[in-house]
């Protein structure tokens, strides 16, 4: 059996929100990377991976549990890891070469050993020739080649790359991914092992050895899948696709609530993280899933294609669906609920009110604006009661993102107006709140 490099045991850690209470964004993590394996991550944005990462990198500490590297607790930047971050992270007024040396330069090493271990570093991933080049005269994938050979030149044991491929166009992305995997396979690098951070559902099943999926509020590792296939792996191989069939279907288990795990039976609170997902974006997936070849049921990784949407995007807009009550997610299909199919078929006018009814009966911070409106006697409230409200469980990040999509979907449910300029929710203005509706709303 592989050795462990890193070990995490029941790691937690917090920050603080905006009104100074405490957010878990990790808690009781349990992780070990092995000797000779490459492991994806894979969750929703904001689900604390980034914030792993750098746990593991000695770069932040955690507030609670363990992390071990080669069995001894890490308590700052550990020589032996090294990270690639999704932006590029260049200094602009250096050279390529300059770029690379930097951390050997750091680390006190001589100019002409770190001058020789850069131009290594440069021409192992690709670059050479490029040694006196500026960032701003590279393009966007030779950039972040640069990022790779600056943590390749410290000879790390341990590679961790945070979506370091997600910047890039999606050929660059996979040209740069299977260049990564031939020097790896070759014995090539010098990392004995990798954690990659991905939204993409089809790179994590092109890499790795192993699939993680975290869940959100708070992160912790909820499912694992194995992958056993040689590489390289043909991405249109039947082993490949049943394999992403089965990441989706993990990616979604428990999207029936926000991210929150179905099978608890969980609803959705009022500080809870609300999909970003526009209106548009829902309306054309309902209508693309009403329609053929789907009628009504679609396999998530076909719709994708069909739609174009990346991994991220397609799941979010999932997830907004079943939220609605529009569709169900069973084994990474999605399909179409009578109400779903009901709104696809249906003119602007209906869509709306079967939209502003949804929302009530299904988002809590929706239904808690629009109370408060009804309520209130001149029926208009500052957005910063709700920014205050929502400061207690999200960070000021998914805090404004909250209300932004709040604001967004119940102003298309014709359930409340808002003042760009003012910051202010109102009542519709051509719905009159009779004293009658406020004494109902209030019971």
């Amino acid at each position: 059996m592989s050795s462990p490099i890193i070990e995490l045991k029941s790691v937690g850690k917090s920050f603080r929100s905006a009104d100074g209470s405490a957010r878990a964004v990790l808690e009781n993590v349990d992780f070990t990377l092995n000797e000779g394996e490459i492991v994806a991550l894979l969750g929703k944005s904001g689900s604390g991976k980034s914030t792993m990462l750098r746990i593991m990198a000695g770069l932040i500490g955690a507030d609670s549990g363990q992390v071990l590297y080669r069995g001894l607790p890490i308590y700052g930047p550990a020589h032996g890891i090294s990270m690639v971050f999704q932006s590029f992270a260049l200094f602009p007024w250096l050279t390529v070469q300059k770029n690379v040396e930097l951390g050997l330069e750091a680390n006190g090493m001589s100019p002409d050993e770190r001058i020789q271990r850069a131009k290594s570093a440069i021409e192992l991933i690709g670059l050479s020739g490029f040694e006196g080049a500026l960032p701003r005269e590279l393009s966007g994938g030779m950039r972040q080649r640069v990022g790779i050979a600056r943590a390749l030149v410290m000879e790390p044991e341990v590679l961790l790359m945070d979506e370091a491929f997600s910047a890039l166009d999606v050929l660059t992305g996979e040209r740069l991914r299977e260049d990564i995997l031939e020097l790896w396979e070759g014995g090539l690098l010098p990392t004995k092992a990798m954690l990659v951070v991905s939204h993409n559902i089809e790179e994590a099943v092109m890499m790795a050895d192993r699939v993680l999926v975290f869940a959100s509020d708070p992160g912790r590792v909820r499912d694992e899948l194995q992958i056993r296939l040689p590489r390289p792996r043909e991405v249109e191989g039947a082993d490949v696709r049943s394999l992403i069939d089965k990441v989706y279907g993990l990616m979604t288990a428990g999207a029936m609530r926000s991210g929150r795990m179905a099978d608890k039976g969980v609803k959705m609170g009022i500080g809870d993280r609300l999909p970003e997902v526009g209106i548009s974006r829902m309306e054309g997936t309902l209508e693309i899933l009403a329609d053929e070849p789907f009628l009504g049921r679609a396999d998530l990784p076909k719709l994708a294609e069909k739609t174009e949407l990346s991994d991220h995007e397609l799941l979010d807009i999932a997830s907004a669906l079943t939220l609605l009550g529009f569709a169900l997610l069973e084994q990474g299909d999605i399909m179409l609920t009578p109400l779903g199919l009901k709104y696809a078929q249906a003119d602007n006018a209906e869509r709306k009110a079967i939209f502003g009814h949804q929302l009530l009966e299904n988002v809590p911070l929706i239904a808690y604006i629009r109370h408060g409106l009804v309520q209130d006697p001149s029926g208009d409230l500052h957005e910063d009661l709700f920014l205050k409200l929502l400061r207690f469980t999200l960070s000021e990040a998914d805090t404004l993102s909250a209300l932004r999509v709040a604001i967004e979907w119940g102003r298309y449910g014709e359930l409340f107006e808002y003042d760009f300029n003012t910051g202010t929710l109102n009542m519709p203005k051509d719905e009159e709140v009779t004293a009658e509706q406020r004494t109902r709303d209030l019971a």
